[in-house]
């Protein structure tokens, strides 16, 4: 057997726990132990998260009876390849051993670990300590010799010979030298080949699922093309958003992302601010998917045509951005579906269909497919991955799903794997505001990203609590937080009363905090007119079309892009994981660091959460993670405005106006 191919698994001793174990099964057992390997979610059951290009951190406990060494391999290949990579585990105390790959294609990986008991490491190893005890080891030179010939009898060509070849050197050599002969690098090699790891005890096969980066570093931009006008009585098109491209490129923006652009129903239209009434001239909601004109594999004809919508890509990618679009499976009553397929719907026994309700809130605009119909299984499954194909084909690499987790996870996890089988490149991002546990189902299930709870963590412990747990397993493992601060769905109540500071503080959380931010349109101008008490924009955008001045007074446009580019300079920054909390003595300043594992980029991040008054506070330098002393010196640049200084000693003090700029964000490290 080839050394790149697997080896069979040992049968695991007993399959039923409540049953005593038999004699046979005993003897059959696995001798040694391998469990608590990381990245692993529930038991290998679900790929875990990487990304092409970064290395992949392996862990496990592997250990057994008595003090024999161990040796123990990291194996992983492609999914659709049988060829198998190998790299040695290295031993990091307490049974705990360490490895990394990085893989370099898309899609689905597969990683297990061997482990076997290495005979002549373990000789090595007793051989060094009774050496160096000063203990007589003459006996213990015939041995070394001894399972020198063993490997030899094990080893076949140039293999055979280069062992024979040690062992007739020994008995030339002063005792001295035959325990370094023994001991030396290239004899341990040499015998490692030779071996046929006793005792071999295999893992299952884990998955892992790998993306390109923009799964984890990317910055959102949404807008609605049909508002790219400069008359709310004129219906913008995909040929005037080329004109609001070098805006979006120039604040650091790479994914430019649309609502619905398909053909919008007429039945049940929505008027301004979710009326119930439409006027002739309102546009309705694009999430009342289709009309006389096509359904969700066509474009609403006043954006334009398909080789416009095809101009616009390319335009969009010749300035870096890519087009994400919503992949929202609803209907309005006027989707072709409900003429061609009427059996994918649900009926009330009146006739009339069902519409779509999330109470309070209704959407008599909006109607609901019935996965599970007879009729629908399968033809409505292929022909909504037929629409995701279709746009794909289309230049489109990139899907927002608009509320996942009202739709089957079964019809999920095979879309997505589907899609992705032909199209790894494939990104989607589930927009799903419910509880944690379908949150982090929709990742495990195949979803690169998500929408977070960040919306509504504004207090330092919330704050805190919150960007620690998405660090942690199972989190850190299946689960990318996208922190989109506003969505045209969300008008936070911090954004509504808190004026250009709030908007500032908010997106300085977003950008240092994950890899990942959104905003849409209209953040940058500090837009926050809400309906009175409710998170929901006054005058939505979503059932009006709504011109905008890009340059108005007040706008936060340099800010936010100094914050894309100081992301996108910063390796640390690129990424939710790594992130660590400090001592800041005010509840109000929320004190982190993102740092990369090698601590060759370090990130400091203060921000104050009051968006009206000075706050000052003490704080302490992490200098213990720069390994450093108390005292030492460290060098700080500020990243917004490129100021250098040398900090001296462990606590230092910051003032924080919120008139001027709510937050500090500085690069740290040690002084030359």
């Amino acid at each position: 057997m080839s050394r790149n191919e697997p080896f069979e698994s040992v049968p695991m001793a007993n399959d039923h726990p409540d049953q005593a174990i038999s004699l046979s099964q005993a003897l059959l057992a696995p001798r040694l132990v391998i469990e608590d390997t990381a990245p692993v979610l529930d038991g290998g059951t679900f790929a875990a998260k990487a990304v092409s290009g970064q290395p992949v951190q392996v862990s496990s406990k592997v250990y057994g009876d008595g003090h024999d060494q161990l040796m123990v391999v990291l194996h992983w290949r492609v999914a659709h390849s049988r060829h198998w990579h190998g790299v040695p585990m290295q031993a990091a105390g307490n049974d705990l051993w360490l490895a990394e790959f990085t893989p370099s294609e898309l899609g689905l990986h597969l990683f297990s670990l061997e482990a076997w008991i290495d005979p002549f490491a373990t000789y090595c190893h007793d051989l060094e300590k009774k050496y160096h005890a000063g203990v007589e080891v003459t006996l213990e030179l015939e041995e070394g010799r001894l399972l020198l010939g063993k490997g030899a009898q094990r080893s076949e060509g140039a293999l055979r010979d280069q062992i024979l070849a040690v062992q007739a050197r020994l008995p030339e050599l002063a005792q001295d030298d035959q325990v370094a002969l023994l001991m030396a690098p290239e004899t341990a090699r040499l015998m490692a080949e030779a071996e046929h790891r006793s005792y071999l005890t295999r893992s299952i096969e884990f998955p892992l699922d790998v993306d390109r980066p923009a799964a984890l570093f990317a910055s959102w931009y949404e807008l609605f093309p049909r508002s790219i006008t400069d008359d709310p009585a004129r219906h913008g098109t995909f040929n005037d958003v080329h004109q609001r491209l070098p805006m979006i490129r120039d604040m650091g923006f790479d994914v430019l992302y649309f609502p619905p652009i398909h053909p919008i129903g007429k039945q049940h239209r929505k008027g301004r601010n979710n009326a119930l009434q439409a006027e002739p001239s309102d546009p309705g909601s694009p999430y009342a998917i289709g009309s006389a004109e096509g359904g969700h594999d066509a474009i609403h004809p006043e954006l334009g045509s398909r080789e416009d919508f095809r101009r616009l890509v390319a335009a969009a990618a010749e300035h870096g951005l890519e087009i994400a679009l919503d992949f929202a499976i609803q209907c309005s009553q006027d989707h072709p579906w409900l003429v061609e397929h009427p059996g994918w719907f649900s009926w009330r026994p009146d006739g009339t269909i069902r519409y779509a309700e999330n109470p309070p809130k209704k959407y008599q605009d909006i109607v609901n497919v019935d996965f599970y119909a007879a009729e629908a299984v399968p033809s409505l499954w292929l022909a909504l991955r037929d629409v995701v194909v279709g746009w794909v084909e289309e230049g489109v690499k990139t899907f927002r799903v608009d509320n996942p987790h009202t739709k089957p996870l079964p019809f999920w996890q095979w879309l997505i794997a589907n899609v992705r089988s032909q199209h790894p490149e494939v990104i989607f991002l589930a927009e799903a505001f419910t509880k944690p546990a379908m949150m982090a189902r929709l990742g495990k299930v195949g979803y690169a990203q998500s929408y977070t709870y960040f919306t509504w963590r504004n207090t330092k412990q919330e704050l805190r609590e919150y960007f620690e747990e998405l660090n942690q397993p199972p989190w850190s493992q299946c689960y990318r937080p996208n922190f989109f601060v506003n969505t045209p769905d969300i008008n936070p109540f911090f954004l509504q009363t808190n004026g250009r500071a709030g908007f500032l503080i908010r997106a300085a959380l977003a950008t240092m905090g994950s890899g990942l931010w959104g905003m849409y349109s209209g953040f940058e101008l500090c837009e926050g007119a809400a309906i009175p008490g409710k998170e929901e924009y006054l005058d939505s955008e979503k059932y009006e079309i709504r011109p905008r001045d890009f340059s108005a007074p007040g706008n936060i446009i340099a800010e936010i892009a100094q914050l894309n580019r100081i992301r996108r300079q910063n390796r640390a920054l690129q990424t939710h994981l790594g992130v660590a909390f400090f001592n800041c003595w005010n509840d109000n300043i929320l004190y982190f660091a993102k740092r990369t594992p090698e601590r060759d980029n370090f990130i400091l991040v203060a921000i104050s959460l009051d968006p009206h008054n000075v706050q000052e506070a003490s704080f302490e330098l992490p200098l213990w993670e720069l390994g450093l002393d108390d005292d030492a010196d460290t060098l700080g640049e500020d990243l917004m405005n490129g100021h250098r200084w040398t900090w001296h000693g462990k606590t230092q003090s910051m003032r924080i106006d919120p008139d001027y700029q709510p937050f500090g964000i500085w690069r740290i490290e040690r002084a030359r």
